[in-house]
């Protein structure tokens, strides 16, 4: 009886460690020029299926109130805050990683094929955006 206690205290600390290895959580992108933090994204799961929305724009010069004018969707005219730039994306089988999504760039509004990798333990995210196998990958760093 004296290991129940000491089992249940174990089995609480290590599911926050296990559950990191997911891209669900609050994000930084980066800008891949300038290093610095672009925006806050944050990822959130129903039904099996990942989804992303911008909080906050990091950027010095970032309008708050800017809103998406190269979007083609129903995405166009819309605030940046709040916008769903990940949609779609699903946990690849036996892998850590989430693929069949989309994400939105919403700098020049056009959709890329997405994968998601969570690296580092959790502390990272690849975020890779393609079309027709060609593309690049950002690292995304997870908000404490």
């Amino acid at each position: 009886m004296k290991f129940i206690p000491a089992a249940i205290l174990l089995a609480a600390l290590s599911g926050p460690a296990l559950a990191q290895m997911t891209p669900v959580g609050t994000w930084q992108s980066i800008d891949d020029k300038t290093h610095e933090a672009k925006s806050q994204i944050r990822i959130s799961e129903s039904g099996g299926v990942l989804s992303g929305r911008i909080e906050k724009l990091l950027r010095k010069e970032a309008k708050q109130d800017a809103v998406c004018e190269e979007c083609t969707d129903d995405r166009k005219g819309q605030p940046l805050i709040g916008l769903e730039i990940i949609r779609g994306a699903k946990k690849a089988e036996g892998k850590d990683v989430w693929e069949e999504g989309k994400i939105l760039d919403p700098e020049n509004g056009k959709s890329y094929t997405l994968r998601l990798t969570p690296v580092e333990g959790g502390k990272k995210l690849e975020v890779r955006g393609s079309v027709l196998g060609i593309g690049r990958t950002q690292t995304w760093v997870r908000v404490q």
